[in-house]
């Protein structure tokens, strides 16, 4: 099945594995959220026992350095898409205030980017990402 959407999560490749999966699990969550029309049905076993929904369509993982993410960001936000974002510092909180605190403390220029996701049209995105390869 062909989406007119596509979503990307883009990782920083110099990280832990353990912070790869957490900044790939809250961007995710924040697309979750910002566009619930991407969120299929619950599911059910042949039992009958019910399980919660998941995203619906595939979530393509892309890996980037410091300068790809934020060339990726800047290309983003050129194309009015608002991007779902995770710098570093937020390693060092505990909770969601804290981590919106320490995001508003540093200017864009100056975010120290692990990760972003966007969701888009398919061809918006393919310019956001030109030139990144798929996490390897």
């Amino acid at each position: 099945m062909q989406f007119d959407t596509k979503i990307a999560v883009v990782i920083r490749t110099d990280l832990e594995v353990w912070q790869k999966l957490n900044v790939a699990s809250f961007l995710s969550g924040g697309i979750a959220a910002s566009f619930p029309e991407c969120i299929g049905d619950n599911y059910q076993d042949g039992s009958g026992t019910t399980y919660l929904s998941l995203i619906g369509q595939p979530i393509l993982i892309y890996g980037a350095d410091r300068a790809q993410l934020s060339r990726a960001l800047e290309r983003a936000l050129a194309r009015d898409v608002k991007p779902a974002l995770y710098t570093e510092d937020m390693f060092k909180t505990t909770h969601d205030a804290a981590n919106r605190e320490v995001v508003k403390a540093v200017a864009r220029a100056e975010l120290n980017l692990v990760g972003l996701a966007v969701r888009a049209e398919r061809k918006v995105v393919d310019k956001i990402l030109d030139g990144l390869k798929f996490h390897s």
